[in-house]
């Protein structure tokens, strides 16, 4: 299942990136950090694809707004990740940047909706 969307998209491959990068924390982040840090990343583009197949736009843009919801906090994790030395300062940057760019096309998404 694919969506067109190129926020679908750069979601997705965020989400890609997040679980490469987890796999590199301590063992002992397996059910926690590593676990809510995917969970919160692949909510972004199922929540955008589950909107997508809504009857109503209402509902749609309610997704939309799960879907940023869930990038705030897969960038908290991040942030957090940062901070416990689990990903470089550079790798935190390069996905923050790509936070930033889908929070800005969903933003924009969202309005052209309304």
């Amino acid at each position: 299942m694919e969506s067109k969307l190129e926020v679908w998209k750069l979601a997705h491959q965020l989400t890609l990136k997040v679980y490469q990068v987890s796999s590199t924390f301590p063992n002992t982040e397996t059910y926690g950090l590593i676990s809510q840090i995917r969970r919160s990343a692949s909510s972004v583009p199922t929540n955008i694809l589950e909107g997508q197949e809504r009857q109503y736009k209402k509902e749609y843009i309610q997704f939309l707004y799960i879907a940023k919801g869930s990038l705030e906090e897969t960038n908290y994790h991040l942030f957090l990740a940062k901070d416990l030395k689990y990903i470089s300062i550079s790798e935190y940057e390069e996905l923050y940047e790509v936070c930033i760019r889908i929070k800005m096309m969903l933003h924009k998404l969202i309005k052209s909706l309304k």
